[in-house]
């Protein structure tokens, strides 16, 4: 794309934005090392084995062979310009792929030869349904001994209800994995070695290899002339069928997500990637294929969008933010508008003005200065101070709040302590840049031990950040066990008065409030309202009750956790003449709260997660026991792809452990996706 010119609509036409999306070790990243390498983008082939893949460019990622962030680059594969999100795989980084999905037009999914469709690239697949992003399937690791490519296939249609149509097929399995077959050209496709698979080769089929691929041949144009009849009256007649109007018809089943074209290979041996490229131009949709982007008006909070067009008013939204040397890159996706370098924009979800210092065009670790970055474009851009992973960036003239990546609430904490002071100054500084890349982290200081409590999603996600605060800055903090987080609220009215009346330095405080505090609606927050006569009171009064109360409920009175979900009336304030200050009713809004309540019955309320399980019907006896040992729910039990899934709500204190409870239980045959749906008391 140009540095200067704006974008023509065949430029635009010719821009896909892709995620890699799969289960853990399905091959994604070595597919992506595969496509830089063919692109010309790369000039030597990493390994995930060998710690050299260059989407993996985290330490952590290098040893433990798995993707932890998203990492984003671009290559081109004429005639389109192709920006690539590689995903995690890990359920812990779930939050990782959801940021991706929000920002992509389509995706490729990743399985196993092997292995098929396995549980966490279920979860990835219908994350990606919810979003409405046409894919394609690669059907991994064809050379691996167990390879089954037709069962890949079933499980596909079966596990994930996708109508899987491959437009290629196996030239052997396992250890006679020598090449791929055409369905659509009808050509048999072999990928020389001494090119590292560069240079392919193709060839006409046998009898008997034609004879093989019919029937999958027939499928597949059943499944295009479901799309455009004209191709089922060419068969049937007997006459060829041009490969072009094929491909044009597996497009529109693409795009309106009735077709997943399914294609097949070995990344790590090289066989394969060039055509997974081919198709993601072919069937894959460019920015202006995909619906446009709706946000919300501020002011009148009416729904709006602007078409794909760099003639539009600016509207992007940042999917991720990174600190690299100390300096913060945020990446984001462009829906409508242009954005340069040294521009000035409305981040309108922190209500502050940013200035864009620099662009670039990602590639993983490394990155390339650009001047202007236009609509359907994914770019970094530094220099922006208020930023953070969610915020919406728009023209102020033109505010656009855009649909918020879900809010995910950490759900397990670990108590962290500095070896000594040093250390500890170190690691303040180092969390907040963490916390600054992930939104899914939290941290706050345990006021009695002094303690560092960190929160996220998972014990693998904490287990990262420890490993990483060790070795990128070589902080060995002291940790304790995993632990659920919980919040408070009140179960009835209660009442409360506070009075604060004492000498600080040489000024005399004074402040009195009477307050009162009732449960409102589960997940409605926190409200705060006064029923006394405003006007007669100093502002800077009542700001000072408004924030005393906030900040105490922040700390409830069962053990100290955050409340939520309660209604706070302040029905009377008490005055001094000469000693009444807003540090007085500060103090005292803070002392009334916890008075109230105290009197309100309050009730601690723990994370609850909604579980979903897939398993075959003659275990479902068995799954519901065991759900049902876990203080579970079932809220639900539907039929899906010929699978029973069972859907409930846990407490997550009762579901550590449950993943090898659930494979004992089902012979290793059920998957399960577990996600954060409230918090709440028990009843």
């Amino acid at each position: 794309m140009s540095k200067s010119n704006a974008p023509s609509a065949k430029v635009l036409s010719n821009l896909r934005n892709i995620g890699i999306i799969a289960h853990i070790d399905a091959g994604k990243t070595t597919l992506t090392e595969r496509i830089l390498y063919y692109s010309g983008k790369i000039h030597r082939i990493g390994e995930v084995h060998e710690g050299t893949a260059t989407m993996d460019y985290m330490p952590e990622e290098q040893e433990r062979g798995i993707t932890i962030t998203s990492a984003v680059t671009s290559c081109q594969w004429d005639p389109c310009m192709i920006n690539i999100i590689d995903t995690p795989g890990h359920v812990d980084f779930t939050i990782e792929v959801e940021r991706s999905l929000r920002v992509l037009d389509g995706a490729v999914g990743v399985f196993c030869g092997v292995s098929g469709v396995e549980p966490q690239s279920e979860t990835v697949w219908r994350q990606s349904e919810s979003y409405h992003v046409p894919k394609l399937a690669f059907v991994n690791k064809m050379d691996r001994l167990g390879a089954d490519f037709e069962a890949v296939v079933n499980s596909i249609r079966s596990k994930l209800g996708a109508n899987a149509i491959p437009i290629q097929y196996p030239d052997g399995e396992g250890d006679e994995f020598k090449g791929i077959f055409d369905l659509i050209e009808m050509k048999r496709l072999e990928f020389d070695p001494a090119t590292n698979g560069e240079k392919c080769i193709a060839s006409d089929l046998s009898d008997d290899e034609i004879d093989v691929l019919e029937p999958w041949r027939e499928k597949m144009l059943e499944a295009a002339g479901e799309e455009d009849e004209e191709i089922i009256d060419l068969y049937l007649s007997g006459e060829e069928v041009p490969a072009a109007k094929i491909r044009a018809a597996l497009r529109l089943g693409t795009l309106a997500q009735r077709i997943v074209p399914v294609l097949v290979g070995s990344a790590l041996k090289n066989v394969g990637v060039q055509p997974v490229m081919a198709a993601v131009c072919d069937y894959l949709p460019s920015p202006l294929e995909v619906p446009a982007a709706v946000g919300i008006d501020p002011e009148s909070k009416n729904k709006i969008s602007f078409d794909v067009s760099h003639k539009e008013p600016l509207s992007a939204l940042v999917f991720k933010v990174t600190m690299e040397s100390g300096r913060k890159l945020a990446m984001m996706r462009i829906y409508s508008g242009k954005l340069s370098a040294g521009d000035t924009v409305f981040n309108i979800t922190q209500g502050k003005k940013e200035r864009v210092a620099r662009l670039f065009r990602l590639h993983a670790g490394r990155r390339e200065k650009i001047d202007t970055a236009f609509a359907g474009d994914m770019v970094g851009a530094a220099g922006m101070k208020f930023a953070r992973t969610g915020d919406s960036l728009c023209n102020e003239e033109a505010p656009i709040l855009l649909e918020q990546i879900a809010d995910y609430k950490p759900v397990i904490s670990l108590a962290i302590e500095p070896r000594n002071s040093e250390e500890g100054e170190k690691l303040d500084e180092v969390l907040e840049k963490y916390l600054m890349e992930d939104p899914t982290l939290e941290l706050k200081r345990d006021e009695d031990t002094d303690q560092i409590i960190l929160s996220g999603m998972g014990e693998l996600h904490l287990d990262v950040v420890l490993e990483r605060l060790k070795r990128e800055y070589k902080l060995d903090p002291r940790a304790g066990k995993p632990q659920v987080v919980y919040q408070e609220t009140v179960a009835a009215k209660g009442a409360g008065q506070g009075e604060f009346d004492r000498v600080l330095g040489e000024e005399k405080h004074y402040g009195g409030v009477h307050l009162s505090v009732e449960p409102i609606d589960r997940d409605t927050g926190r409200k705060i309202s006064f029923e006394i006569d405003l006007e007669a009171w100093p502002g800077t009064w009542v700001e000072a009750v408004e924030d005393g109360i906030s900040d105490g409920l922040q700390s409830g009175v069962v053990r100290g956790y955050p409340v939520q979900d309660v209604h706070v009336r302040v029905l009377s304030m008490e005055r001094k003449d000469g000693e009444s200050s807003p540090v007085g009713y500060r103090m005292a809004s803070a002392m009334a709260l916890k008075d109230a309540l105290r009197n309100a019955t309050p009730r601690l309320m723990e994370p609850i997660m909604y579980v979903e399980i897939g398993v075959p019907e003659e275990f479902v006896g068995d799954v519901v026991g065991l759900l049902g040992s876990k203080g579970a729910k079932i809220e639900n039990m539907i039929d899906r792809s010929g699978q029973k899934v069972v859907q409930g709500l846990a407490p997550l204190a009762s579901l550590f452990g449950f993943s090898t409870d659930l494979r004992s239980a089902t012979q290793g045959r059920a998957g399960f996706v577990m996600k954060f749906h409230r918090f709440d008391v028990l009843e």
